[in-house]
């Protein structure tokens, strides 16, 4: 293999060791999410809705991200590779996300949150994992997601999340957020991205970023980010109004 080549598929390696990202359902049947094992208090943070949170070292959403991680190991070498000679990549996939990459990386800023938010919207379908698998509670990675062309909320939010990091926004400033909608009774993936100071929201829901303070009817439950998946302690704030997205388009 070429040094480059190697090089390359080293960094996805190493990318995918130095992180511990996420991954939740768009019609999250969390039966088993929401078991969680024994959690290290971290106390008080700077997470989105200002809560404090305590990271989980097992139970049922700990042990499914560990899967996505596994599957994050070989989709990020197959990147790297196709990134390194795209003429030559046999994955139409791997350059769907790499556009998706350069789209982000060519902008700054909350521009580059918005094109990576609109992008990944357009490049999957809604679709449930009972329909796609014949099972529920199916989390996949990126590539796999954009092979199948469709899934649900947690599908869209990996996607991002990772295409996030390899656009060039810190780790520090990324989340995989996990609400629990009170009307609906469901469960929520999103990604929560943190820009001067302040987190926005990327929903497959809506193509709009609205702040975590502007989130209404959602309860936050869990986080996933570098360190790993994280249970939100204590009251949520009060919430009665319905969603109200900013005006502006991002």
């Amino acid at each position: 293999m070429p040094v480059s080549l190697r090089s390359r598929a080293l960094r996805g390696v190493m990318l995918v060791c130095s992180l511990i990202w996420l991954t939740p359902a768009a019609e999250l049947n969390a039966a088993s999410l929401l078991t969680p094992g024994p959690a290290e208090l971290i106390g008080k943070s700077t997470e989105p809705f200002g809560l404090p949170t305590t990271l989980l070292t097992n139970g049922g959403l700990h042990d499914k991200w560990l899967g996505v991680r596994r599957q994050l190991a070989d989709e990020l070498v197959r990147l790297a590779l196709c990134d390194d000679d795209r003429e030559s990549c046999r994955s139409p996939e791997a350059l769907r996300f790499l556009a998706i990459i350069d789209a982000g990386r060519a902008r700054e800023g909350r521009a580059r949150l918005g094109e990576i938010n609109r992008a990944v919207n357009l490049a999957i379908r809604p679709g449930s994992d009972l329909a796609l698998y014949g099972e529920i509670d199916v989390w996949t990675a990126p590539l796999a997601t954009l092979a199948k062309g469709a899934g649900d909320c947690e599908d869209y939010a990996i996607a991002k999340f990772v295409a996030l990091r390899e656009a060039g926004v810190a780790p520090e400033d990324l989340r995989i957020v996990i609400l629990h909608d009170r009307l609906g009774g469901e469960d929520h993936a999103v990604v929560a991205a943190r820009l001067d100071g302040r987190w926005l929201m990327l929903d497959n829901r809506r193509m709009a970023m609205i702040e975590d303070s502007g989130i209404r009817n959602f309860r936050p439950t869990f986080v996933i980010d570098q360190h790993g998946v994280s249970e939100y302690v204590g009251a949520a704030p009060v919430i009665e109004a319905a969603v109200r997205p900013t005006t502006q388009r991002d």
